[in-house]
Formats: C-alpha cells, structure tokens, sequence
C-alpha cells in the first residue's frame, strides 16, 4: 500500500483560518460524523421499496437496484455519463480539512465505476446563526483543493442554511462504456484487494469525544484525503471483474452489496486486511460510531466468524475509503505485476466462493 504523501499532510497545517476561527470545532456542531452520517442499511432498503416501479429507459445501465457507487447513462456514442452525490457532517474539526474529506469522498464514486471525473457541485448547508461564514468559505477552499488535484472545476451548487454544518459534492464524470466497472459482476473465485486501510471511523470518533492520540488524527486525514484516481487505472484493466468503494457500511456492508448483487458469497482472511497503524488500540477500548452497531445490526445474519475486534474493525463505517477490487483468480499475479507498476502494494484480503447461506466468511 502506498504511503501517505507530503500534499496531504499539508492540509491539516495550511488551512487559511484566523485565531477566532481556528477554535471553533466543526465536530461539536453534528450529532454524526463523515460517512457515520449514512442512514443504516437495512433502514435504506424500507425506504427505496418502491410499489409502483416506472420502467427505466434502455441508456441507464445503473441505477438503484444494485447499490451502485453512482448512477450511469449510456451516451451511445462508446461512452457513459457517470453521475453521483455524497454529503455529510464534519468528522474533523478543522473547516478546510472537512471540505477537502468530502471532496475526496464525493470523487471516489466516479473513480470506483472505473471513470474520471469532468465536474463538480458543492452542496453546503452551514448554521448561519452559528457559525461565522468566513468559516464555511474555508470548507469550499478545502473542496477546491482538493478538486483542482482532479483536474475538475467546482462548478457551482446550492446551499441552505439548517441546523449542523453539512458539505459535500455532486459530481458527473465519464468512461469508455467498456472501462465501466460495477459492484455486481464479482465472479466466483475471484480475488479481493482493498486500497486503504480500515478505521478511520474509530479514529474521528476518538477525536469527536477528546479521546484520539496525537498523530492518529493526522494518519487518518492522510488516507482520507487521498484521491482514489487508481480507479480510472482500475477500469481499463480486464483482470478487474467488480468494483466498489468502502465507506459508511463499513468494509462488510459493501462486500454484502457486491455478494448480493452477483449472486456470490466471500470469504475474508482477517488478519490480511490493512488497518490504520491505531485502529486496533480504539477498538480495544471501545471507542467506534454509533453506526457501527447500527450497520451489524443491518446485517449479522448474513455473516459468520465475527469477534469482537473484528465486529468494530469491520463494521467501522469509512470515510473516503479504499476501492474494494474484485480480481480473476486467473490473473492475480499479472494484476499485482500491473499494481507494482502503477505504485501500489497490495495484497489479498480474501476471495469470492459459490452463494452460500451465510454470504460472508471471516477467517481469523
């Protein structure tokens, strides 16, 4: 896995705030945090039963009904429209930080359709009674950046003034309709990698309550604000059958969206699967998001072999997490060669097996 660059330390030292706005914490104005913010999955699917279905029309290739990073629309012209929306509450204190966080985590849907990102809208809801707009112009300051590093404009977008301060995208962007990848062609025997450690949940949550370690804070904003442009790399890659990223379900959650949507179970080798160099010391005092139990709750029945690390590891909902790839068992070693290339080290987590009852398998 490739270690965490010089920009994005930057961010949380470079921030243009003055004295007053510097003490302000972001996090003590939301009752959620980052991706935690996300709405737990077994309450979503209540929600998106639909009882009068309108047919789709032929171009829209994703919609809904798998659980897709982002909705695609046939150009047909040999290429796709990939559209997607991401917005939470702060998971860290700082303004410029929180923009540059939910920019990364916006983008990340295009990349991990396999696309590369053309455009982006902000979406702000700030307190205005609350918090200074000064304030609020720094989180766009932090999106910017952190969309210039995409090579794509901040467009324009909409905000509202509501109760907790929430920031994030809407993005379109685009692929040859051969590149696309979704999260729901995974194949038997596949090979699964993750590109970013576990934890950051634990990590913001620890900082929230005044509990993070210094330097842990920094590790995380490291991994979240680095874009995952190795989607676009990912798409034109032929060993990559299935594509997703992780985020507010945690690194189960999103397996289980890849499993059910292919018709697949999986099994993961537990002490294989990178984590933060802290994630393990907050989960051993138990510190984690109230969505970590609210995502088990979701989805324990489909899941077997969980202790109790691996239950706050797994589960921690992630923000701006890695891309979760799916690759032919047939290609690994010419996919790893490919990855050496590219600057990347990573390793198997797991692997892709015939459906069985229980979807996912956790080896210890």
């Amino acid at each position: 896995m490739m270690p965490a660059g010089d920009t994005n330390q930057k961010l949380m030292t470079s921030s243009p705030l003055d004295t007053y706005t510097m003490q302000i914490q972001l996090t003590q104005y939301s009752h959620g945090a980052g991706c935690g913010c996300k709405i737990a999955p077994a309450i979503l699917d209540q929600m998106l039963i639909a009882p009068t279905r309108i047919a789709p029309p032929p171009e829209l290739l994703v919609g809904y009904e798998t659980k897709d990073d982002a909705a695609v629309y046939d150009l047909k012209n040999g290429s796709v429209l990939i559209s997607t929306t991401d917005f939470f509450m702060p998971m860290v204190d700082d303004a410029f930080t929180f923009g540059a966080i939910a920019a990364a985590n916006a983008i990340s849907d295009v990349y991990a359709m396999g696309g590369s990102p053309l455009l982006a809208l902000a979406i702000l809801g700030w307190p205005v009674e609350k918090l200074p707009p000064d304030l609020a112009r720094t989180v766009l300051e932090g999106a910017r950046s952190i969309c210039a590093e995409a090579n794509i404009p901040l467009a324009g977008g909409h905000s509202i003034d509501s109760l907790e301060p929430l920031f994030g995208l809407a993005v379109n962007g685009i692929a040859a309709r051969a590149h696309l990848k979704k999260n729901s062609t995974a194949r038997p025997g596949d090979v699964l990698y993750l590109s970013k450690p576990l934890g950051v949940g634990l990590v913001t949550t620890a900082q929230k309550r005044g509990l993070a370690r210094p330097g842990d804070v920094e590790e995380a904003v490291a991994w979240m604000t680095r874009l995952n442009t190795l989607g676009v790399q990912l798409g034109a890659c032929p060993e990559v059958t299935a594509l997703t990223d992780v985020t507010g379900f945690g690194l189960l959650g999103h397996l289980l969206e890849v499993c059910t949507g292919s018709g697949v179970s999986a099994r993961l080798h537990y002490p294989s699967i990178p984590m933060l160099n802290c994630t393990r010391h907050y989960a051993a005092a138990f510190i984690y998001p109230d969505n970590t139990m609210r995502n088990w709750n979701s989805y324990q029945h489909q899941v077997s072999g969980i202790g109790p690390e691996s239950l706050l590891t797994l589960c921690d909902p992630q923000t701006s997490g890695g891309l979760l790839i799916c690759v032919d068992e047939l290609a690994q070693l010419r996919f790893e060669s490919k990855l050496a290339d590219w600057g990347f080290a990573l390793k198997p987590i797991g692997q892709i097996t015939p459906q069985q009852p229980t979807v996912i398998e956790i080896i210890a």
